[in-house]
């Protein structure tokens, strides 16, 4: 993992924190960091998001959005993560 993607994740952590979703940037044994995101409002709504290839990547393997636009991968996550009435 590059320092840009590791970047790219606290800075995606950052823009998610402001919507009111718990993330952080978590290391795994294997060496690929991820951000962990958590609906507060209802925990059982999570997401794991990689960053590789200048793009960020839900954890299904499917790519989510392009790396350089944070805010706009937090805006999608928080859609994903809503719960009911949010």
């Amino acid at each position: 993992m590059g320092e840009d993607d590791f970047g790219h994740l606290e800075r995606l952590a950052s823009e998610l924190g402001t919507r009111g979703l718990h993330a952080r940037v978590v290391h795994s044994q294997t060496g690929r960091a991820f951000v962990r995101v958590i609906n507060p409002n209802a925990t059982s709504l999570t997401e794991n998001v990689v960053c590789k290839a200048a793009d960020y990547w839900w954890s299904w393997g499917e790519r989510m959005h392009r790396a350089d636009d944070p805010a706009g991968a937090a805006t999608k996550v928080a859609r994903v993560l809503a719960a009911v009435g949010e």
